[in-house]
């Protein structure tokens, strides 16, 4: 299966499935000398881990990373770093009559007439399971990342119809950790919150929106033409379990504006620093980073699986009725928010390394 790996410098192979003995990754291209312990990458799935909060699943996973390779006395050596998270409460049993039928919305189907097979517990490597390996090699990278002082900031912007308003300056990690829905405003959190649990309650799902901002990016990442920037954020977002759409900048709403209006104009500041006055390319431009905060929006659709009765067909097109069982989030929002610091960690660091290469 081809498929497992992203980055050319920094690469990762992502490697496991939902109900395995384990799931892990691969970290290639990490430099060496870089001070790194199991201890560094935890809190980054800890933010991640399931069972968490009411309002996400409540499956029960500690989610403890163990490094097996590339470090020696909490340093890397420049070699590959294997990272491996062992499943520990996967009820497979859960998941046996699934087989045997193609659940709405899931990988059931593709997967099956794409391979002839597929590993039914879990949803196997369909599975969001798999994005915890990716939040672990995202902690590398953001390691790295913090020795050159850029900062990924994440939060959920929407549930539903219910958004977000605070301005980006003010958002502070702090703040958006100040609640289980990781949305820094305070009184649309409490909202959101609660309609995550009616919907809980229905045994129905929904869906929104996280949006990250990178801070303090260097002139020149990215590559022209395929390798732009913005293009592998987007693959990068696009690869999250439940993620459909992305757009940076201006994104859709640039459509409803004149070019005088959307042009970012060059000025020099007091530090004869050249910025520009607005930031409708959102700190991209011809596929390189210019400077300015990197901006972009991640839309998430509701979770496929629902506590409700829904018809479906078996494997011979039969028509039947299942419903749903298992331990899933009713929104994922709360929990793609690491995993959007990770990947885009991953990519920033990715063309860092590029980027270094080039000043060499």
């Amino acid at each position: 299966m081809s498929g497992d790996s992203l980055g050319k410098l920094f690469k990762v192979t992502n490697w496991g499935e939902s109900h395995g003995p384990a799931i892990g990754c691969v970290v290639e291209g990490c430099p060496a000398g870089l001070s790194l312990t199991e201890a560094d990458i935890q809190p980054f799935l800890d933010k991640r881990r399931p069972g968490q909060s009411q309002i996400v699943t409540q499956r029960n996973e500690a989610d403890q990373v163990t490094i097996l390779s590339g470090v020696v006395d909490g340093k890397t050596t420049g070699t590959a770093i294997s990272l491996m998270i062992k499943n520990s409460n996967s009820r497979s049993k859960d998941y046996d009559e699934f087989a045997t039928l193609f659940r709405p919305s899931h990988a059931d189907f593709t997967y099956q007439k794409k391979y002839g097979i597929r590993d039914a517990s879990g949803g196997g490597r369909s599975s969001a399971r798999t994005t915890a390996a990716n939040v672990a090699a995202g902690a590398i990278a953001l390691k790295v990342l913090a020795s050159e002082k850029i900062e990924i900031l994440s939060w959920v912007d929407s549930v539903g119809s219910i958004r977000a308003n605070i301005e980006a300056d003010v958002v502070t990690t702090d703040l958006i950790e100040s609640n289980p829905v990781r949305c820094p405003d305070i009184e649309a959190a409490k909202v959101m919150e609660e309609k995550i649990l009616e919907i809980r309650k229905q045994g129905d799902t929904i869906g929104g929106i996280v949006k990250c901002v990178i801070k303090n990016t260097p002139i020149g990442l990215g590559e022209p033409l395929f390798d732009k920037l913005e293009a592998d954020l987007a693959k990068a977002m696009l690869s999250i379990n439940a993620s459909k759409g992305f757009e940076f900048g201006s994104g859709f709403a640039g459509t409803e504006m004149t070019g005088s209006e959307h042009n970012d104009i060059f000025y020099k500041d007091e530090f004869d620093s050249i910025k520009t006055h607005s930031n409708f390319s959102g700190g991209i431009q011809g596929g390189i980073s210019n400077g300015m905060d990197i901006n972009f929006r991640v839309a998430f659709k509701p979770v496929a699986t629902l506590m409700q009765k829904q018809k479906t067909v078996d494997l011979q097109g039969n028509s039947l009725e299942y419903q749903g069982r298992g331990r899933h989030d009713p929104c994922v929002l709360p929990r793609a928010v690491p995993i959007v610091d990770a990947m885009a960690a991953l990519v920033l660091c990715d063309h860092w390394l590029r980027y270094r290469a080039y000043q060499a």
